[in-house]
């Protein structure tokens, strides 16, 4: 008996060193961020300043790879289905448990959320701006619900996909004004905002920094902002807790995710490099442009706002039955 525990004690004492080591050699070889939009908009600068900076410490070339589609499910299952070996990370936003849970109610989903991830950090917390096209005659977003009560106008708004985070403001914001809205999906933000810009749909939405320029340059109007309080950027913009739509209110966020069954030395030391880079001086300027706050979590902390995010909207992609 005591030959078996000493070698069971030897056996888990071996795997922790050989932890401990595999942790310390990390990386051996390129990692990979998957962004699971199109290039431009929020979430892929993010990961390409974080991927500079983590480039640059770890002494690995660290490449974003965007692969968009399905509202960014399409690259969140490659990263689910990845090598859990912490050279696979998905570069995520509020919209990933949005379309978790549509997907999943859906029952389409090739993934699960809650199981198959681990969170590795909170790179920056960035707000959320409902915006419109300049035509619109309404200054912010409890107009607008005035505005659509005449059942001639036919207004659009537009998404990043089937259960993003403004497939669910606007679907939300119909049922709470009583209006109605016909909604237009677009692969990413950018394509998104070229629509906005043009005219050809009305209103829609994205992370701040997405549309701020055109915002000051009042190409685009902002209607309303998501968050719990006003943002800096737009003082004078009120948030939809204000305008009567508290139900629309959430933080914004964009942060990294593993594999589940990812080493978690390997997370731990992926959690202290992001940290150590959105908190670089260079990288916060670059992040204060944008209207974005650096954060650099823990990976708890990273999983609890998935978790927490996909227990709040879930009502609501259930009532609202969006596909």
């Amino acid at each position: 008996m005591r030959r078996i525990c000493g070698s069971l004690v030897a056996l888990t004492v071996g795997a922790m060193v050989a932890g401990g080591v595999a942790a310390q050699d990390f990386p051996t070889k390129p990692i990979r961020i998957v962004v699971p939009f199109p290039p431009g908009g929020t979430t892929d600068v993010v990961a390409r300043l974080v991927a500079q900076r983590l480039t640059d410490s770890m002494r690995q070339t660290v490449v974003v790879d965007n692969r968009g589609g399905a509202g960014g499910a399409l690259g969140a299952d490659i990263v689910a289905k990845a090598a859990p070996d912490g050279y696979t990370l998905l570069m995520a936003n509020i919209t990933f448990p949005l379309s978790s849970v549509a997907q999943t109610l859906a029952k389409r989903s090739p993934f699960n959320a809650e199981t198959d991830f681990a969170g590795v950090s909170i790179a920056v917390n960035v707000p959320f701006v409902v915006t419109a096209h300049p035509s619109v005659p309404s200054k912010d977003l409890r107009e607008l619900g005035a505005l659509l009560q005449n059942k001639k106008l036919q207004y659009n708004y537009g998404s990043t996909g089937p259960g993003s985070v403004m497939h669910v403001i606007g679907e939300t914001f119909k049922r709470d004004a009583k209006v109605e809205m016909a909604h237009i999906a677009f692969k990413g933000a950018a394509p998104l905002k070229l629509e906005l810009l043009s005219g050809r749909i009305q209103v829609g939405g994205d992370q701040l920094s997405t549309s701020l320029a055109e915002i000051r340059a009042g190409q685009l109007k902002a209607l309303a902002t998501n968050g719990s309080k006003r943002i800096a950027e737009l003082p004078g913009v009120p948030t939809v807790r204000e305008l009567g739509f508290a139900s629309l209110e959430f933080e914004g966020w964009n942060g990294l995710l593993a594999p589940a069954k990812t080493p978690r030395a390997v997370i731990d030391k992926l959690q202290r490099e992001t940290a150590a880079a959105v908190r670089h001086p260079d990288v916060q300027k670059r992040f204060s442009d944008l209207g974005a706050e650096p954060v650099g979590s823990s990976s708890q902390e990273q999983m609890a706002i998935v978790l927490r995010q996909m227990k709040q909207f879930t009502p609501v992609i259930r009532e609202m039955k969006l596909d």
